[in-house]
């Protein structure tokens, strides 16, 4: 088999070291995956996220001249396609900035237009500071404590 970089594998971890794990491809080939390339997260004992005999995707980064090959199984997730969570009924989704807002709003904004809704925005909040600021905001325009 023919290995490429940005392939996506199967294969299966067989040991570790300081900075990362190996992992045997098809056709008799081993690779390498950086300990940083291990999880999205910070992982400081690559043990607490693989084990010996474990199947694993992982992505072809690099193939050196001498062989090596460079693994990524964080990056082998990520391009894999995303089931879809069931939303909690509480949470709106958010605004697509660039499609409109999520009221159904669906003709696409042109630039102007959402900067002007921001500017809008924008300016109804500074007046709502400000009056608030006049009726016992805490502090006056000096610095000084209002008491």
């Amino acid at each position: 088999m023919q290995l490429e970089v940005g392939q996506i594998l199967e294969g299966k971890v067989t040991g570790f070291t300081s900075f990362g794990a190996f992992v045997d491809l098809d056709g008799g080939k081993k690779g390498m995956v950086h300990i940083s390339e291990v999880a999205s997260e910070f992982v400081k004992d690559i043990k607490d996220h693989l084990t010996v005999g474990q199947t694993v995707k992982v992505k072809i980064l690099a193939i050196n001249d001498d062989g090596k090959i460079s693994l990524s199984i964080k990056k082998a997730e990520s391009a894999a396609p995303r089931q879809s969570r069931p939303k909690n009924s509480s949470q709106k989704a958010p605004a697509n900035v660039w499609q409109g807002s999520s009221s159904g709003d669906t003709q696409p904004q042109t630039f102007e237009s959402m900067m002007a809704k921001f500017k809008q925005v924008s300016d109804e909040k500074m007046s709502d500071l400000k009056r608030d600021s006049r009726h016992g905001g805490g502090f006056n325009r000096r610095g000084t404590n209002k008491l």
